[in-house]
């Protein structure tokens, strides 16, 4: 798998120059005090890691469960495991940082609860049913963002535990129904999903930091951001999901996702820009 990520880094970096000029002024912007030769650095970087998750990606879709735990592994999963003792359901909040792909396939047999992964489908119909079966093939639940109502009310009805993961650094696409504070020195939305479920239905949530040990190797540490999400103040969650988020990406900035058009977005005016709070 190293060779053939290889060229295709070579292929989209070199040749294709894919998406360079996103990921360059991400980089500018995020990091305006680093210098020109810095940011190259974690350039190259990003792109030999996207390069690693494309292959990581299409392997993901046909490997068995052993496979997929040697490679991805739970440091600490009774962390998560003693809610499902005590019958509660959580979220798991994280973002496209390392290997999401892993989690996905692996989030219902490495842990007690039942597990539901939240997102966005693919804009191709055909391509994204086969990619939703297969992530789904040893019993994660792939739930579109539109019917998560739907699937919590459900569950939360006939008490079953489970395992909700929602990737909450996507862009909004509204700008009005969005958290705007600064992160990385820009204004930015944020998801607000993760948080009102969680007061609604008082669910724990729990923050996981994805470690690339080796190339195509991983480990998964969770931490607690909330108990009681019914007993603090609103956009406390949500603030300190990003405050873990900008630790997380600052520490190892190449394995985040910067050929994405985060910052796409400009806050409306009557919009508030909401300092982080814990």
């Amino acid at each position: 798998m190293t060779l053939i990520s290889n060229i295709i880094y070579f292929l989209a970096y070199r040749l294709v120059r894919y998406r360079r000029r996103v990921t360059r002024t991400n980089l500018a912007h995020a990091f305006p005090d680093m210098t020109t030769e810095q940011r190259g650095a974690i350039e190259r970087a990003y792109y030999h890691h996207i390069s690693d998750l494309l292959v990581e990606g299409i392997y993901n879709l046909y490997a068995r469960p052993q496979a997929i735990m040697q490679r991805y592994h739970f440091v600490n999963r009774h962390l998560v495991n003693r809610y499902y003792e005590q019958g509660q359901s959580v979220i798991l909040m994280s973002a496209h940082y390392n290997n999401w792909e892993y989690m996905i396939t692996s989030l219902n047999y490495q842990l007690m609860h039942h597990g539901v992964g939240v997102g966005k489908p693919l804009d191709d119909k055909l391509v994204a049913t086969y990619v939703t079966r297969r992530r789904g093939r040893y019993g994660t639940e792939i739930v579109d963002h539109t019917n998560v109502r739907q699937t919590m009310e459900y569950y939360h009805t006939h008490h079953v535990p489970v395992a909700y993961m929602m990737l909450s650094d996507q862009s909004p696409s509204d700008e009005h129904r969005s958290f705007w504070t600064t992160f990385l020195h820009q204004e930015t939305p944020f998801l607000y999903g993760a948080e009102y479920f969680a007061r609604k239905y008082n669910l724990p949530v729990l923050y996981y930091e994805v470690t690339k040990t080796s190339r195509g190797r991983y480990e998964v540490r969770f931490s607690v951001l909330c108990d009681k999400p019914a007993e603090v103040p609103q956009y406390t969650i949500t603030s300190r999901y990003i405050q873990q988020l900008e630790k997380t990406i600052i520490a190892d900035p190449q394995y985040w996702l910067w050929s994405h058009r985060r910052w796409k977005r400009v806050r409306p005016q009557d919009v508030p820009l909401h300092q982080l709070t814990i």
